[in-house]
């Protein structure tokens, strides 16, 4: 911060704190480094530190907002794109921990891309290698 940017962290609300550390763990590699407080944990995402709070279906997310917390799917224009070797492993791993597999883009755009959310609601993009020219 000696230029005066600020660190940057990512957040992540997920109804259940062992339920959000498994998916992403078990889909990108995401480490628990640390453990603040019991619904909070800090996790090394390589290039970036998430940190994942437990918070209740149905709270408010702030004092000032009148919409509350939900885990059903939502759309926020605010979301993680996390570029991948493999992307089909990747998508497969989304699958099978419960996430949704929306929309894969093969031929659109420099790079393949999957449109995805975790079993919580939450969408990210799955952004894979671009293709060799041949």
């Amino acid at each position: 911060m000696a230029d005066g940017r600020p660190s940057v962290h990512l957040s992540i609300d997920v109804p259940d704190l062992d339920a959000g550390l498994r998916f992403y763990g078990r889909v990108f590699g995401f480490v628990e480094t640390a453990r603040p407080f019991p619904s909070m944990a800090i996790l090394d995402a390589n290039n970036l530190t998430v940190c994942m709070h437990a918070k209740p279906a149905g709270t408010p997310s702030s004092e000032a907002s009148t919409d509350p917390r939900r885990y059903d799917r939502h759309w926020t224009p605010v979301h993680m794109d996390l570029h991948v070797r493999d992307l089909d492993a990747v998508i497969a791993r989304v699958r099978a921990e419960g996430g949704a597999v929306e929309r894969v883009f093969r031929d659109v755009g420099p790079r393949p891309a999957a449109f995805c959310s975790d079993p919580f609601g939450n969408g990210f993009c799955v952004i894979g290698e671009r293709a060799e020219a041949g």
